[in-house]
């Protein structure tokens, strides 16, 4: 089957650019980067269920395109947990007043559990994905969309607690020149080409100034790429894992 022949009534329910959130979290860069960041998984893995549980379990074009995007979002997530980890607690803790710090140890030690829970999921649907793959049968695409969507489900739960519990602290005590540090020291195994899709997803539907202060957050090389060849790309490789364009 091909998706861009899809009907109305199969289509997955296509992302649309969101409000600036209302809430008493000030939306410095840390805040906004985690946000558009955790939107595009929590929408990507839901999904990525909806599509892979229409699809033909035999067509191996299909397949690789669904089970790349996952394995694709499985990396994005467990090397962001990394880096969180590694990075943007230390530096959180380096600017927390004493009389927060035994609090948010006991908020970060729940997240790091949660957090190895959920890599070991992303994991887990790495390999549904690579089985599907090589199997191209019914049993292995229905163990992937469910996959898909249990890891939906933590992704979602996780992400919810973290916003609620730390993004508060990062916005009142992590400064802006941390934030930058951490954003320097991170590493990543992707490829230009994934950076550019990543990113993408992570525009797709952030409000105005959350868009605003991702984009600034970038070097003038990233921006350059974004716009001559990022666009470009992201587009259509959006259309062809929903049979429709992106949101925005």
């Amino acid at each position: 089957m091909n998706a861009a022949v899809l009907t109305r009534a199969t289509m997955p329910r296509i992302p649309t650019p969101r409000s600036p959130v209302e809430d008493s979290v000030r939306s410095t860069a840390a805040v906004a980067y985690q946000r558009v960041l955790h939107q595009a998984v929590r929408r990507e893995f839901r999904m990525l269920a909806e599509l892979a549980g229409w699809a033909v379990a035999d067509d191996a074009q299909r397949v690789a395109q669904l089970t790349e995007h996952a394995d694709l979002l499985a990396r994005v997530l467990i090397q962001h947990h990394e880096t969180e980890r590694a990075q943007l607690w230390p530096a959180l803790f380096r600017n927390l007043p004493a009389s927060r710090q035994d609090a948010a140890r006991t908020l970060v030690a729940d997240w790091t559990s949660r957090a190895a829970l959920l890599d070991h999921n992303l994991r887990d649907l790495s390999t549904m994905a690579r089985q599907w793959a090589v199997a191209l049968n019914l049993p292995s695409r229905d163990g992937f969309a469910r996959a898909c969507a249990r890891v939906a489900d933590a992704v979602e739960a996780h992400t919810a607690e973290e916003e609620t519990d730390l993004l508060p602290l990062v916005s009142m005590y992590l400064p802006d020149a941390e934030w930058t540090a951490v954003r320097r020291a991170a590493r990543t195994a992707l490829s230009g080409r994934e950076q550019m899709l990543v990113l993408g997803l992570a525009l797709e539907d952030a409000c105005a100034l959350d868009r605003a202060r991702l984009m600034a957050g970038l070097s003038p090389a990233a921006r350059t790429a974004w716009r001559v060849v990022g666009v470009r790309n992201f587009r259509a490789t959006v259309v062809r894992l929903r049979g429709a364009p992106p949101a925005a």
